[in-house]
């Protein structure tokens, strides 16, 4: 990959545990993103959402985070300042979380919130512009009747449609970099599929470079690039995401056989049979 928009070599993420032990949830990862969609999957505790988070700067004091290098447009995040870390979120990197009603500030109005995403960039924008263009962005999202959304609070919305102006909320600043963690997982198929073609056409315009992180083994083998597969805070593999079927490593070839297929045999789905040694650093 030639100039990749981010590199993380070798990230470590650990938390004091109890009895003054140190519990490390990732250990050792290594990866770079370029313009493109980079699919990362693996169980619950696999460690890919602090991955992300350590590279937006945002989870809590206490979380030790290392690395070798992390970088971003050629940015050294390791020694970037608070105050450049929260110019670079919401301007030039996003992230669409998984549950917007732990996302979404409960005692605005949800155009407001919209609008001031849209405000850090620009303030001298009149208001009507920016109205504008935070129903124009609902529009996007396939939210009908964006001017009744425009003026609810998020505990007046569905969880598909808050989880479309979360959407909302990150695309209307079309950002360079944007991990979006279970995006979809809210939404119907219908839905699903057409807040994923307005991601793609992101990628596809502005050359941005889109972190996919989810449980679907089919949906991202279907949209994604690449894939990066975690297990037990390591990537234990990574493929093509148009060669899924490839994939040699017992974990990920245990969870795609765990997949339900319509017109399989009516037989119980196989129990994925784990090794400790998956969890351990390769030589």
């Amino acid at each position: 990959m030639s100039d990749p928009l981010v590199t993380v070599k070798n990230l470590r993420i650990a938390f004091a545990g109890e009895g003054g032990a140190t519990i490390e949830a990732v250990k050792g990862v290594s990866f770079e993103v370029g313009r493109e969609k980079l699919g990362i999957v693996g169980e619950s505790g696999s460690g890919k959402s602090l991955s992300s988070r350590a590279l937006m700067g945002v989870l809590p004091g206490h979380a030790d985070v290392t690395a070798d290098a992390m970088s971003f447009a050629g940015i050294d995040l390791l020694a970037a300042s608070p105050r450049l870390r929260r110019q670079l979120r919401g301007n030039r990197m996003g992230m669409i979380l998984q549950d917007p009603k732990f996302s979404l500030n409960p005692v605005m109005r949800v155009g407001a919130q919209i609008a001031e995403a849209i405000r850090l960039g620009d303030r001298s924008l009149p208001r009507a512009k920016v109205r504008r263009k935070v129903l124009d962005v609902l529009e996007a999202v396939h939210i009908r009747g964006p001017e009744r959304v425009y003026d609810l609070y998020p505990h007046e919305l569905s969880g598909g449609m808050g989880q479309r102006v979360m959407i909302a909320m990150m695309v209307v600043r079309e950002p360079e970099l944007l991990i979006a963690d279970e995006p979809t997982s809210a939404l119907d198929v219908t839905v699903q599929a057409q807040v994923l073609e307005i991601m793609d056409e992101l990628v596809k315009r502005r050359g941005m470079g889109l972190v996919f992180i989810s449980h679907d083994l089919n949906l991202v083998s279907r949209f994604c690039d690449r894939v990066l597969v975690m297990y037990a805070g390591r990537i234990v593999e990574t493929l093509d995401a148009r060669r899924m079927h490839e994939a040699v490593h017992p974990y990920t070839r245990g969870l795609l056989a765990c997949l339900p297929a319509i017109d399989g045999p009516l037989t119980p789905l196989p129990t994925l049979a784990r090794e400790a040694s998956w969890g351990e650093a390769r030589p």
